[in-house]
């Protein structure tokens, strides 16, 4: 009578895994649970920041919809009352339980993690969350700071422990709950790290020797990088290791000796969330439920590492908006395994070195906003109807398509079945990926990472497909939530062939009216 959920969602998370073809980052726990798993290579968030892209995939509508931007109104108030993934499994006999960050904490989820609407049970945060920002790494003076790059002791830390620590064990106890009560559960589980700071046990450094990490493939601005694209990552300068560099704004560049120990920094803090999905996947195992639960592993949004001189995310490059994204579904991406035997075995990163091979995988370009329909579908729950063209009114609706479709049968063949129904698009046609993200000015300035609503005054509008990137910055009245593209400021076009890092703007050397309907479409 219907799967369990356990849905994973990472901070910040890109797909620098072993299973993605990473040969730098150790990633043994996730590469096993991929290669049980239907893995999607070309998954894309729709807007590179937390708040706005947890609100769009947890409620299937695109942040236009949801009209969240930045993080500071709830969209049941401020758009229209819509329905949750949460919420939706909720209202069909699912215990809905969140532990960690689900829905970004905050105005943008009414200070509750959108309780009692999406959970049956208030949301678990850890207690020491709150530390996060603190002076708790430690400098080679002695002295305490709140540094960007952060590796630790654990046993120094407030409660001698960390936040996905902490997250790790609840989640770990409401799966024993759930089995006790023999009750069909919907148990959403966040992470925090990879999220700034970087801390993480300070063990995980030894994995990723600072010799072995190289420079990002293109730390340059990019020569025709319309200045309106350029995140100039100021949460970033505001971290004491950072502020005593003194670098200029906003290009920067960081120090080369510095740039790498943040990429090492950032896969230290990849491992260390590996061995927390571990430990989560172990118990799975260990209650009994791998055989009767679908577990899915996705990020919010990804995050630079340097590359075109940028750091963080708050950019429409792929580095910014492509996620991991993997479905594991008993018997249908694997089969079935005895009484007993272990799917998800932790293995310790110190000693498992090549990441497992995907049990499927899919170039297709897919979205988050998908996530919805694609697990009401999978857990055999009536799919929300697409959303009409306006849809402020209606609470139930989803402007991504399922992407079951692509889970087996061969694509070619998938497309050919499909004609076009009511969803935004043709299945037949290729499929496109959309993401946004708002400025409040041309040129690089203090808020461009976050602009509030208010200060909006360009919209950067993204259109992904396999073959290229193409983005249109277009002004846009906040008043109204409405973007005018008569008004042009910048474009941007990268073809993925030639030009995979998306380096060389080819915008203004190209007829693109067909693009721009597509867009628009």
């Amino acid at each position: 009578d219907g799967m369990n959920i356990l849905f994973i969602v990472v901070d910040d998370l890109r797909p620098v895994l072993g299973c993605y073809g990473d040969k730098t980052v150790k990633s043994p726990n996730i590469d096993q649970l991929a290669s049980q798993s239907m893995v999607f290579s070309n998954a894309y968030a729709q807007q590179a920041v937390c708040a706005p892209s947890r609100v769009s995939f947890l409620t299937g509508r695109r942040p236009d919809t949801t009209r969240l931007y930045d993080f500071y109104s709830y969209w049941r108030v401020h758009a229209g009352n819509y329905s949750t993934m949460p919420q939706y499994f909720k209202e069909n006999g699912y215990m809905t339980l969140s532990v960690g960050k689900v829905f970004h904490p905050g105005v943008s989820s009414n200070y509750s993690d959108d309780f009692p609407y999406s959970w049956s049970i208030p949301p678990f945060h850890p207690s020491t969350e709150k530390y996060e920002n603190d002076k708790t790494c430690r400098g080679k003076d002695g002295k305490l700071y709140a540094n960007l790059v952060c590796p630790v002791d654990v046993t120094e830390m407030p409660s001698g422990t960390l936040p996905d620590m902490q997250s790790t064990e609840e989640a770990i106890r409401l799966l024993n709950v759930m089995k006790t009560k023999k009750q069909k559960f919907f148990l959403a589980v966040g992470y925090h790290k990879p999220h700034i700071p970087l801390r993480y046990p300070q063990e995980f450094l030894k994995l990723y020797p600072l010799e072995n990490i190289t420079l990002a493939p293109d730390p340059w601005v990019p020569e025709k990088l319309p200045s309106v694209a350029y995140n100039p990552w100021t949460d970033i300068r505001q971290r004491d290791d950072v502020k005593a560099l003194n670098v200029s704004f906003p290009y920067g560049p960081l120090p080369d000796d510095f740039q790498r120990q943040i990429r090492q920094s950032y896969y230290a803090a990849v491992s260390y969330l590996d061995t927390q999905v571990g430990l989560l996947l172990n118990a799975l195992d260990d209650v009994g439920l791998s055989n009767s639960t679908i577990v899915v592993f996705t990020a919010d949004h990804g995050w630079s590492l340097g590359e075109h001189g940028e750091w963080a995310k708050y950019s429409n490059f792929d580095v910014a908006t492509r996620v991991p994204l993997m479905f594991y579904v008993p018997g249908l991406t694997t089969s079935s395994v005895s009484e007993g035997e272990k799917i998800f075995p932790y293995l310790d990163p110190f000693s498992h070195g090549l990441g497992l091979v995907p049990q499927g995988q899919s170039n297709k370009v897919v979205e988050l906003v998908s996530l919805f329909p694609t697990l009401a579908e999978l857990a055999g729950l009536r799919v929300p109807p697409a959303c009409p063209e306006s849809s402020f009114h209606v609470a139930l609706c989803t402007e991504g398509a399922s992407i079951v479709r692509y889970f087996n049968a061969s694509e070619e063949k998938v497309e050919e079945k499909n004609g076009c129904d009511d969803t935004c698009r043709c299945f037949n046609e290729e499929p496109v990926a959309f993401s946004q993200y708002p400025r409040p000015a041309d040129a690089p300035q203090w808020n461009s990472d976050k602009p509030k609503l208010k200060d909006i005054r360009i919209m950067g509008y993204s259109m992904r497909t396999i073959d290229y990137r193409y983005t249109l910055w277009v002004g846009f009245n906040p008043n109204n939530f409405s973007a005018d593209f008569e008004d042009v400021h910048a474009g941007e076009l990268y073809m993925m062939e030639t030009d995979p890092n998306q380096d060389y703007n080819i915008y203004n050397n190209t007829s693109h009216g067909s693009l721009l309907k597509k867009i628009l479409g």
